[in-house]
């Protein structure tokens, strides 16, 4: 698939819009104000602190509340799409989250809610031009997405081999629009139990920003992949800092 002609399209779709004052159209999902703020309401104060014995954040200052971001979180549990707004939302950084999700997730009553949510949808084997140039949309725009970098969800210990995607993305509307600011945050899961049930544990690490400006030296493919080693690696440390955290019996719970 070529990325270059992609985020062509893409930005000259942004400057035809901005000669016409007008915004880009977001044809593929959307925030209902009121469903956003229904969900919040519930999850952060009823099911998430019912549901879960404990939930540690760590982290949140590094949070970007402007600019393009896209949250990079291992995927331990299906849960980790109910508890990443509420750490890294509209209550933490006024900002509301753009999921970028499998088609079968945008199917049904549930692709309806999704959908209403930010949520989008991808064919992860084979993902359309129209998925990416709405995903690079997004970034020019500013907003806030979260991508899961493995593809897929692992319930044990491990971050696993990360996908090319998240950074050939990241990068090329870097590239496409010098100066934009990208930046990719690195987020570790850890649920004291594989299948989290009532009572479990939760625990969520944030990681420094990595710019994904200071990866552009002119080959995408090679400025990609030192991209996504690095983002590996960032996920890493957040695994073993939660493992010396735990055996050492520190607890930190913030949310404010």
């Amino acid at each position: 698939m070529e990325f270059d002609s992609i985020f062509d399209t893409v930005k000259g779709k942004r400057q035809k819009a901005i000669k016409a004052n007008t915004k880009l159209t977001d044809t593929d999902s959307r925030i209902s104000p009121w469903l956003s703020y229904l969900t919040y309401l519930l999850a952060g104060n009823i099911l998430l602190p019912l549901y879960f014995s404990q939930i540690t954040i760590i982290g949140q200052e590094n949070l970007p509340k402007s600019g393009p971001v896209i949250l990079a979180p291992t995927h331990k549990a299906r849960w980790d799409s109910v508890l990443l707004p509420y750490a890294t939302g509209r209550y933490v950084t006024g900002r509301d989250l753009r999921f970028m999700v499998t088609s079968t997730e945008c199917q049904g009553f549930q692709g309806w809610f999704v959908r209403r949510l930010g949520g989008f949808p991808v064919n992860a084997k084979r993902p359309s031009i129209t998925t990416l140039r709405h995903t690079v949309e997004l970034l020019l725009r500013g907003e806030m997405l979260v991508i899961y970098p493995e593809g897929g969800i692992f319930r044990d210990r491990d971050v696993h081999l990360l996908k090319p995607g998240i950074a050939r993305l990241a990068m090329s509307a870097e590239l496409s629009h010098p100066g934009l600011g990208v930046k990719i945050i690195p987020i570790c899961f850890n649920y004291s139990h594989p299948y989290p049930s009532w009572g479990a544990d939760v625990s969520i690490s944030i990681g420094s920003p990595i710019k994904v400006s200071d990866y552009a030296q002119g080959c995408i493919k090679q400025d990609a992949k030192s991209l996504t080693d690095d983002l590996a690696h960032a996920l890493q440390q957040l695994n073993y800092q939660y493992d010396d955290l735990a055996s050492s019996g520190f607890v930190q719970v913030s949310n404010s």
